[in-house]
């Protein structure tokens, strides 16, 4: 068993021992996510990067993907399957909320998608831990994919049953427990295969190709989660089935959809099982560390490069930033898509939605770029927060009037969805203005030296900022609900009263909806947000990239190698 972590050289030899290279930790962007979905999609979506751990070559070759074409194919494909799990468990809450899930039981399981936002803790073990017979990346890849087909083959004969749990007994948060663990395990296998191929593809692809690994990951893992989360939405809908499919076809109507719950979680174990089982055997892994320009970086010395970026004084107080930049939105970002589904909207028009919308989320970031290359990049975040706090309102204004532009058969115009995608397309037109600034602004200070772990770990306290508010505002949902009974108009927020109301054959239900509350509440917390760390914004894009490097020094000892006996032992100290 091998245990190294890898570390890129500089390319210029010459100041090789003037710094030190750069560790490698992939890097992923984090973005905001389309509030017409879940809020647990805040992570899935926002994987789709570029590794930081490529190497460029010093003398550049002219990229010919047809001599990579197979393997163009085969990474694909594996991103596909990893956006599967993670697409599956965004369309989840969705699901869970016609099952009559409180905010509560939706908050329990937004601690599933955790793990994306985290993997940084875990990503130089999978980095350095391996069996070299059997390869650097397959030793992670193929137990992790087999892992996540046998849980999702068993876990299909036990979903119908779980799910109606729910129903049977609303007050249990046993059901939300079982699926909040099964998929925060689906989740941390395909964060930690997400790990294993970027670095695969490193090693799959030409020195000339090597570019084509973001592409791979940006094409497969959106189709992935658009198959996991849109597609089965839809084939799941018997009202989809029904009006779109069936009823053109002048077919029977049915009380299911075209495919079960059950039944697409089962074809989908059964692919990953099959399709990982053919690379086991018919893909082999060619160890390139040999003649690569690649060095060696002890596994405790990358924990030690993380800590001493955040002993810096910049970094905590942006730290402090990043983890409470989205309090003001998150009612938004984490409730608007389940309110709408409580308003009637079905969840597959939800999902729907988001399409007509990809264009101009991967069109609007390069507008918006030339704005954000400048010396000072935050000031497009400062500009756009305001707006995204004033278009947060009419978003919640635009919720609480939809129920009248339902139909008798419940359906909806097409001039609403005409409307919420208009509303929605300005309303991202502040979301991606803060997220290119964000990452401008990550690019500008960090080390050049250590610039993947600089970013890494800047992109990991963005997404946990955006986790932690949405686990804490659908918590806070069931609090701030203001119920009365439908007998005596009595408040009954208390569970004796809510009993009590139930026994003389009352309703309890909503008299103020929570939804409407906290964004009322992270409006306001949004304004004082601003007026407090404005200056702070104003400073850190001010200060002097002296400011953000962490000093080290490197120091050359004995060379151990796989075919020269030779590795380089970095020391960093301060």
């Amino acid at each position: 068993m091998e245990f190294r972590y890898r570390l890129k050289k500089k390319e210029n030899k010459n100041e090789e021992n003037e710094s030190q290279s750069e560790p490698f930790i992939e890097k992923k962007s984090t973005v905001d996510i389309p509030i017409f979905s879940s809020s647990s999609e805040n992570e899935i979506v926002n994987s789709k990067s570029s590794s930081s751990s490529l190497t460029i070559p010093s003398t550049p070759k002219k990229s010919n993907w047809r001599k990579d074409k197979v393997n163009i194919c085969l990474l694909i494909f594996l991103y596909l399957l990893q956006g599967i799990p993670l697409g599956l468990a965004a369309a989840l809450p969705l699901i869970i909320q016609t099952y009559g899930a409180n905010w509560s039981q939706q908050a329990t399981f937004s601690f599933a998608f955790w793990p994306f936002s985290l993997k940084l803790l875990w990503a130089p073990f999978v980095d350095s831990i391996y069996f070299k017979k059997f390869g650097r990346r397959k030793s992670w890849l193929i137990p992790v994919q087999l892992l996540i087909g046998l849980v999702m083959i068993i876990f299909s004969f036990y979903i119908t049953n779980i799910l109606n749990l729910i129903k049977t007994t609303p007050n249990s948060q046993l059901p939300v427990y079982l699926l909040t663990s099964i998929f925060f395990g689906l989740s941390f296998l395909a964060a930690t295969q997400d790990i294993a191929v970027d670095g695969w593809a490193l090693s799959m692809l030409s020195r000339e190709n090597v570019g084509w690994a973001s592409t791979c990951n940006s094409v497969g893992q959106t189709a992935g989660i658009c198959i996991g989360r849109v597609v089965f939405l839809g084939l799941e809908s018997k009202d989809f089935a029904n009006n779109y499919i069936r009823k053109p076809l002048n077919l029977q109507e049915q009380s299911t959809g075209l495919v079960t719950i059950p039944h697409f979680f089962l074809f989908w174990g059964i692919s990953f099982i099959i399709s990982t089982t053919l690379i086991a055997f018919l893909k082999h892994e060619i160890d390139k560390s040999s003649d690569s320009d690649e060095q060696y970086f002890g596994l405790m010395e990358t924990y030690k490069v993380l800590i001493k970026v955040f002993r810096l004084s910049a970094v905590r107080r942006t730290a402090l930033i990043l983890l409470t930049l989205k309090i003001g939105f998150v009612a938004i970002d984490a409730m608007t898509g389940l309110e709408l589904t409580e308003r009637g909207v079905t969840k597959d028009a939800i999902a729907f939605l988001s399409i007509p919308l990809m264009p101009l989320q991967i069109i609007l970031p390069f507008f918006i770029a030339k704005y954000t290359t400048g010396p000072k990049p935050l000031n497009i975040l400062i500009i756009s927060y305001p707006f995204r706090l004033l278009f947060g309102i009419v978003l919640a204004v635009f919720v609480y009037y939809t129920p009248p532009f339902q139909n008798t058969d419940k359906s909806f115009p097409w001039y609403y969805y005409l409307i919420a995608i208009i509303v929605y397309s300005i309303h991202q037109i502040a979301v991606y203005n803060m997220f290119v600034s964000l990452m401008a602004f990550f690019a500008k200070i960090s080390d050049p030296k250590i610039g993947g772990t600089y970013m890494t770990l800047l992109n990991t306290l963005a997404n946990f900022g955006n986790h932690w508010v949405s686990t804490a505002a659908l918590y806070a949902g069931d609090y701030l609900t203001w119920k009365t009974c439908s007998i005596g108009n009595k408040r009954c927020g208390a569970k004796a009263a809510e009993k009590e109301c139930t026994r003389l054959g009352g309703v309890c239900g909503p008299y103020i909806d929570s939804y409407y509350i906290e964004v009322a509440l992270c409006t306001i917390f949004g304004i004082l947000w601003l007026i407090w760390q404005y200056k702070t914004l104003m400073h850190l894009q001010s200060l002097p990239l002296s400011a953000w490097l962490v000093r080290m020094h490197r120091r050359k000892s004995k060379m151990i190698g796989d075919n020269e006996n030779a590795t380089a032992t970095t020391m960093i100290t301060t």
